[in-house]
């Protein structure tokens, strides 16, 4: 627990590479139910898929309002580079050769950071300890639900409260900061069901259903958290959108003008293209065509 907290207070939420290992991590994970004949477990899962499209450098800044920590919300992007958050973050991604751009569950490619890599291999071990020692299985179960629940509890805490600023040192949180952790609570939302497949293969019948009850529940959490990214982005845009609005009374008293030659487009027009655009750019680079999609039909429903 403290391990995965020191981590996640020392990630800048910079895309890294892949190691394969951690894809072959992915596979295992998914295939290890598969390979057990007999029992089957009900399933949740409700994955939120994404592209994996290539990043960009470029860079908008947007003011959105204050959030509990004061953290000035923006909207912006950083570089395409692996940027280890801590030593544990060098042992598990450095000194391997292989990378991918995302990792890839369920057909689906998610881009990741480093506590996301973090998080995955400790979840592996404990999936290796559970099957090596059933007796602990239901102690496993319990370190696996408490370690889930920690990861979303202080990602938010960081993103979506700008923690993250105060801890790490991030200027601001930017879109492209909420799309990648955005990804990652997707990834792991979309892997519970297979950890929960192989780790219960031990659990006695009698406390099979409460512990189940309790991981659906951390499953919903990640879920609900990843939708509150999504409106976070949406807040970001429609503020810029309103903000420029509030500028077209002035602009439309020019339009009814005797003589207007200017065949040029207002700057009102410029600014929310602009604007509009470059949000876009940095989205639908990490999150999927129909997560943007949506994202940009709620910025402008109400306006």
């Amino acid at each position: 627990m403290t391990k995965i907290k020191a981590v996640l207070d020392q990630e800048t939420w910079v895309a890294v590479d892949v190691p394969e290992e951690f894809q072959a991590i992915v596979l295992s994970l998914s295939s290890t139910y598969s390979s057990v004949n007999g029992m089957e477990m009900p399933s949740t899962d409700d994955n939120s898929k994404f592209s994996d499209h290539q990043p960009t450098s470029q860079e908008l800044t947007y003011s959105a309002e204050n959030n509990a920590d004061n953290g000035k919300v923006t909207s912006g992007t950083g570089e395409n580079q692996v940027e280890s958050t801590s030593q544990s973050a060098n042992n598990v991604a450095g000194n391997l050769k292989s990378t991918l751009q995302t990792i890839v569950h369920g057909g689906v490619g998610y881009h990741m950071v480093n506590c996301g890599l973090i998080l995955l291999k400790m979840l592996s071990e404990y999936v290796d300890i559970s099957k090596c020692l059933p007796s602990l299985s239901l102690e496993v179960v319990q370190r696996v639900v408490e370690i889930l629940k920690l990861f979303n509890t202080r990602t938010c805490q960081l993103v979506l409260g700008a923690g993250a600023m105060q801890v790490s040192g991030l200027k601001s949180i930017t879109s492209k900061h909420l799309a990648l952790a955005s990804q990652i609570i997707s990834f792991i939302h979309s892997l519970i069901p297979d950890i929960r497949r192989v780790l219960f293969l031990k659990i006695p019948e009698a406390r099979k259903q409460l512990l189940m009850s309790e991981l659906d529940r951390v499953a919903q959490d990640y879920k609900i958290h990843r939708d509150e990214i999504h409106s976070k982005l949406v807040q970001i845009m429609r503020e810029r959108l309103l903000a420029n609005l509030r500028k077209l009374p002035q602009i439309v008293e020019g339009w009814n003008a005797p003589q207007d030659n200017d065949v040029q487009p207002s700057q009102f027009a410029k600014a929310v293209t602009k604007e509009v655009t470059y949000l876009h750019r940095i989205l639908s680079q990490t999150l999927l065509e129909v997560e943007v999609q949506t994202i940009f039909r709620y910025c402008c429903a109400g306006l």
